[in-house]
């Protein structure tokens, strides 16, 4: 029986999911993130084009 328990203890299996998930969450945020300022960018130079096109 005390074989039983201590494998069970061992197990790691059931982590991989909760890593995954976890990993994947972070991607996720990290991509948001990237995408959110790449728009801000973008965004100020279609505004610097813009004011440059219309002239003062």
């Amino acid at each position: 029986m005390k074989q039983y328990v201590m494998k069970f203890l061992k197990e790691e299996d059931g982590l991989t999911t909760v890593e995954y998930a976890i990993a994947g969450g972070l991607v996720g945020a990290a991509v948001i993130i990237a995408f959110t300022d790449l728009g801000t960018a973008v965004g100020g130079v279609i505004t610097g084009i813009t004011g440059d096109l219309t002239g003062p």
